[in-house]
């Protein structure tokens, strides 16, 4: 039985709980850079995925998927969404 029938059980709920066999194997070959990938915070969406365009004296200038931000953090690999064990993610937020 593929993990994919598995989840039919769940109707309606299932994409919301698990990705797709399909979708699994394509973010783990999904390009991730640990170093400058990263979530920011952002008033209305919680948090946006964001790439660190540079460092210096302190400062991280962002480019994210909603404009400006003030605090970032670490992001997963895409192959972590939807995990089911958290103990395998890096970051916990």
């Amino acid at each position: 039985s593929s993990p994919d029938a598995e989840m039919a059980a769940f109707g309606e709920a299932a994409p919301y709980l698990r990705k797709s066999e399909k979708e699994r194997i394509e973010a783990q070959n999904k390009p991730f850079d640990a170093k400058t990938s990263v979530f920011v915070v952002h008033p209305k969406e919680s948090f946006v995925k964001g790439t660190i365009q540079s460092k210096e004296s302190g400062k991280v200038t962002v480019k994210s998927e909603a404009g400006e931000e003030d605090q970032i953090f670490s992001m997963n690999p895409p192959k972590y969404d939807k995990i089911e064990d958290m103990a395998m993610m890096t970051h916990l937020h």
